[in-house]
């Protein structure tokens, strides 16, 4: 089965398949994507009666080959081009703590992230307020698998232990921790600390937009 297919020509290329919910699907779609050298960077599948696929793949060099010998492959349902979540949601701002100052953090840099958003960047801003160190340390040790973080802000009054071992093994991975001026030990590893929650997230969308002038290496261990 054939559907129109929507193709914009890049190194990365983003597909979303339907497919029939049987074993050995997946294994089909791959087999024909690897047959054409293609990488999948990214991948993630939704289930209901039939199943999704979005799929980010590297290394292609026919795209209509491509598409076309998916489409007509018995499990596969349809096969459309998209643009990929990077130039749809661009880099992504997390935010991890108490209810009252994510939302203060947000705000900050949900304002600045439209200033650079205006000038053709892409930046998104998540956010999850939670309570208990585990649930905290747990979602801050995850911002590594999720796709496209650049930078995390820990928004909270008391921050330490197993959250602080966590921040260690995010900045190991390379990714940023903003903290805002709390107490325990969270502060003293992060990478900056900010007395304020909306000039926070206004610092933390500077320190990775292209379009803004801010070096947050710079800035290592500064309270501000």
């Amino acid at each position: 089965m054939h559907d129109k297919i929507l193709i914009k020509m890049h190194d990365k290329i983003a597909l979303w398949i339907e497919i029939k919910n049987v074993v050995g699907a997946l294994k089909e779609v791959t087999t024909i994507i690897a047959s054409h050298e293609g990488n999948i960077v990214y991948i993630e599948q939704f289930t209901q009666e039939n199943a999704h696929l979005y799929i980010e793949i590297e290394g292609i060099r026919d795209i209509k080959e491509l598409t076309g010998e998916l489409s007509d492959l018995d499990v596969v349902l349809s096969v459309i081009g998209v643009p990929t979540f990077y130039e749809i949601y661009g880099k992504r701002v997390i935010v991890v703590g108490g209810g009252a100052q994510v939302a203060e953090v947000a705000k900050g840099a949900i304002s600045e992230a439209d200033r650079h958003n205006i000038r053709g960047e892409k930046i998104s801003v998540d956010t999850i307020p939670l309570i208990g160190e585990k649930s905290t340390a747990d979602a801050v040790r995850a911002v590594v698998r999720l796709p496209r973080v650049k930078i995390l802000i820990l928004a909270g009054s008391l921050m330490g232990g197993e959250i602080t071992k966590a921040v260690r093994e995010v900045q190991k991975e390379g990714i940023p921790v903003i903290s805002l001026s709390m107490a325990g030990s969270v502060p003293d590893v992060s990478d900056l600390v900010v007395s304020d929650p909306i000039q926070a997230g206004v610092m933390a969308v500077m320190a990775i937009a292209d379009t803004a002038e801010f070096d947050l290496k710079k800035q290592k261990a500064k309270r501000y």
